[in-house]
């Protein structure tokens, strides 16, 4: 009797492939990962310069600049993302066909940045998408990312097809924080009845 396939499996037997064929499926998707570079600020040109011929990573099997989303295996998200931004932002990654992976590219991207306490920015690009490699910095260097890109390709080659696109297991609802924890030690409330006259 086969096995039932699993929610977003690549069908019912990737599971029972041999080893070997693991290991070549793994080396093709770690030397060949096409790039869609979602720039938003400053860090977008530390990435175009990583992808020029003194930093070349190119060697390292990563195609820059793929024609859009859905020919991309790569999202390196690189600026600042605000709220008006995060939809784009969720929308072009869903395009992008599996196996996906996403490096978040500077302290922008991972959390905001110098502008976290803004209201229109969104506080970290894993918010909205999951990140595989967060590449922090101000704005990080080309070597970071060519480090980042080393890191994900260690990654790749030690994922397993099940753990990739088996079943998650179910997380834990979040507990929502008291009204205590919420309030500032900054503000001291009004009491009722004082307001502004």
């Amino acid at each position: 009797m086969l096995p039932d396939p699993t929610p977003r499996s690549l069908g019912p037997l990737s599971r029972l492939a041999p080893k070997p064929m693991k290991v070549i499926l793994n080396w093709g998707r770690r030397y060949s990962l096409w790039v869609f570079n979602f720039g938003l600020a400053c860090c977008a040109i530390e990435f175009i310069a990583a992808s020029m011929s003194r930093h070349d990573f190119i060697r390292l099997g990563v195609i820059p600049f793929a024609p859009g989303p859905r020919q991309a295996d790569l999202m390196v998200v690189s600026g600042t993302v605000t709220d008006k931004m995060a939809p784009a932002v969720k929308r072009l990654y869903e395009q992008m066909p599996e196996p996906k992976y996403v490096i978040s590219f500077g302290a922008c991207s991972n959390c905001g940045g110098p502008y976290w306490d803004s209201y229109s920015v969104t506080k970290g690009v894993d918010q909205l998408i999951p990140v595989d490699v967060y590449v922090p910095g101000c704005p990080p260097r080309p070597e970071a990312l060519l480090q980042g890109i080393l890191k994900l390709q260690e990654k790749i080659a030690a994922e397993s097809l099940p753990s990739r696109y088996g079943p998650k297991p179910a997380s834990p609802p979040a507990s929502r924080p008291s009204a205590a924890a919420l309030t500032s030690g900054l503000v001291t409330p009004q009491a009722p009845g004082e307001g502004r006259r």
